[in-house]
């Protein structure tokens, strides 16, 4: 078995993809996972606004669900055509619209959020820096979720290992034991990422006070997490591995971390560029008589 001497395997837990079926219609644990992660990080968003001084009502809370929503959606569809599968979508463009074929990306995901985050500061006047601190508090429910759900459907499988607790994925067709690389994310991604984040919002005050900072601590912690779980994640097979040494999720992830480190350095020195700082501040009204 490639040289591997495999010491034992742990079982994997057979759950149904589908939940149940109601009139006909598969109700799947991954659609339950982007639902429990959009409708938890807007339970949160409520919780830490006030507590990181966001200028922001329950109203407009309520109505940013609906941009993550889309953002997350057309996000992460449009990046997993473009980084993973660019060739075989321009033969058939049609099958872009088939997300219940699968297939997302959490790169594109990132980015369809981030714009819908710039978008709706502008727009409602809310400061950019503490509005993307709020919503870094709250997205890693949706990674914990979401790679549980992969674990479920026994999809994005870790490398093959000789670890006690490797398993056997029944859709594998080389049936080795391999990492389960989709909870060691759950993990780091999820629930590692956020309680750091967390800690920080509640007990730190002088984190609080430095707008970008957690934002930052996010993209710099996710990129990390992904970038060091690729090496127990099995590439992509259509993929492989990049120039033979890096895999296409490792490679995203390293813009993540430069870009996340800079944020935090900027926010802690107060060198934070004022292009973001001015983002969604608002502008003190001019006086309209002579002075």
């Amino acid at each position: 078995m490639h040289g591997i001497s495999f010491l034992g395997v742990l079982a994997y837990p057979q759950i149904d993809p589908v939940l149940v079926t109601i009139f006909g219609l598969p109700i799947r644990w991954y659609s339950l996972a982007y639902l429990t992660g959009l409708m938890g990080g807007w339970w949160w968003v409520r919780k830490v606004a006030p507590k990181l001084g966001v200028p922001i009502t329950r109203q407009q809370i309520d109505d940013f669900l609906m941009w993550a929503t889309l953002g997350v959606i057309l996000g992460g569809r449009l990046g997993y055509v473009l980084f993973y599968k660019p060739a075989a979508y321009l033969e058939d463009p049609a099958a872009i619209l088939r997300l219940w074929d699968g297939g997302m990306s959490f790169h594109g995901g990132l980015v369809g959020v981030t714009l819908a985050i710039i978008l709706y500061s502008r727009s409602k006047q809310i400061p950019l820096l503490r509005f993307s601190d709020m919503i870094a508090a709250a997205v890693p429910i949706g990674l914990f979720f979401g790679r549980l759900a992969n674990f479920i459907n026994g999809e994005l499988w870790g490398r093959a290992a000789n670890v006690p607790w490797a398993m056997v994925f029944p859709s594998d067709p080389s049936q080795l034991p391999r990492h389960p690389s989709q909870l060691y994310e759950s993990a780091l991604e999820g629930l590692v990422l956020f309680l750091a984040i967390n800690w920080l919002v509640f007990r730190s005050q002088t984190v609080r006070r430095k707008p970008g900072l957690l934002v930052g601590l996010f993209f710099f912690g996710y990129g990390l997490s992904r970038y060091v779980v690729e090496f127990a994640r099995e590439p992509d097979a259509h993929l492989g591995l990049l120039a033979g040494i890096i895999s296409m999720g490792q490679l995203l992830s390293l813009p993540m971390i430069l870009f996340g480190g800079w944020l935090m350095w900027s926010a802690q020195t107060d060198r934070m560029p004022r292009l973001l700082k001015d983002v969604g501040e608002r502008k003190p009204a001019k006086s309209g008589g002579k002075g």
